[in-house]
């Protein structure tokens, strides 16, 4: 794929299908989708949805990826895609999962966490170091928590795509150390685990929707915000905000959620091809935010008017430290098990 694919701004509508467009979209049983495919199995479409805009990475070096090997690999898989939150915010679109409406969807820990409230925790502040120590639980750690997830909420988790290092970009603030946010007004998401994550750090929140952002520093409600450096990028977040603070606070990661009446539709050679692609596809999609992120940041470090605090030049084990004093306490049971194993990770 060309990276000039990157610089695509298609522009979808934002108003959510209806439910009988969304049936027909991905819905349809073996049967309605044609028949029998090549080498005895069923043709089966793949209905996969996102909020991500197609000028993401996680979109053209992900689902777009996805789509095109399962397709050329002609076992039977049409896979249509959906970006951009065509069907619906995150709850709506895992609630179609559940259902089955929807086979396919990549979902952040923190929404998936108003279903399964465990999950929650691996998108707190600094509970990962980076993103290989995040990789490294997925690989080896992460079985008892999805197996747990698969049981409560009829999907499955396949496996973990990058899209980059939350970070704070302020108007005029460097961020070096969390007494920097003492009293700033920073935009946080409106759910239970990033206003954790704000109280964590020392930060005021404001709670406005994603799609209020723009609006919101422009009036002066918030200050800054905090996303990965593609997102910011993405969203024009960065023709307000002058400063960005690489103090990394979370790895970003969009979860691979797979509906059980997905597999009740595939044989076995197609389940295995479906796990295998998204499990290859994550190296390189993590490598592709990776490159969009250095050339962003290269952009922000050539321009007169934007400042570039460097990681090295943050105090991050302040933030470590008080993030985990926070979160020993805030959390209790399940929940704290899981933190103390994922931090004692690194020890």
């Amino acid at each position: 794929m060309s990276h000039a694919h990157s610089k695509s701004r298609v522009v979808f509508a934002s108003s959510v299908l209806t439910a009988g467009a969304l049936l027909l979209a991905g819905c349809s049983s073996p049967a309605d989708d044609g028949g029998e495919a090549t080498g005895g199995n069923e043709d089966v479409t793949l209905t996969v949805a996102t909020s991500q805009p197609e000028t993401t990475p996680n979109y053209y070096c992900g689902v777009e990826l996805l789509k095109e090997r399962l397709e050329e690999a002609d076992i039977g898989f049409t896979v249509d895609l959906f970006p951009a939150s065509q069907l619906g915010p995150d709850t709506e679109r895992f609630a179609a999962v559940q259902a089955g409406d929807i086979d396919i969807d990549l979902q952040g820990a923190s929404a998936l966490s108003a279903t399964y409230e465990p999950i929650g925790v691996v998108d707190a502040a600094y509970v990962f170091n980076d993103v290989d120590h995040a990789f490294e639980w997925i690989d080896n750690e992460s079985s008892d928590l999805f197996a747990g997830f698969n049981e409560e909420t009829g999907a499955r988790i396949v496996d973990g795509w990058f899209f980059g290092n939350r970070t704070f970009t302020t108007k005029d603030t460097p961020i070096e150390s969390p007494d920097d946010l003492e009293g700033l007004p920073i935009r946080f998401p409106d759910s239970p685990q990033f206003l954790a994550n704000a109280e964590a750090m020392g930060v005021t929140p404001v709670a406005v929707a994603n799609e209020e952002i723009y609006v919101s520093l422009q009036q002066g409600i918030a200050v800054g915000q905090e996303n990965p450096i593609v997102a910011t990028h993405s969203q024009s977040f960065d023709e307000i905000l002058k400063v960005a603070s690489l103090n990394n606070h979370q790895v970003g990661i969009h979860w691979l959620v797979v509906s059980e009446k997905t597999y009740d539709k595939m044989s076995d050679e197609q389940a295995e091809l479906l796990e295998e692609t998204i499990h290859g596809i994550r190296a390189e999609n993590r490598d592709c935010v990776d490159e969009e992120t250095n050339k962003i940041l290269d952009e922000y470090r050539a321009d007169d008017s934007f400042t570039v605090v460097e990681e090295e030049d943050v105090d991050k084990e302040a933030f470590i430290e008080k993030a985990e004093e926070f979160f020993n306490s805030y959390y209790d049971g399940e929940r704290l098990e899981l933190y103390t194993a994922i931090r004692g990770m690194t020890e």
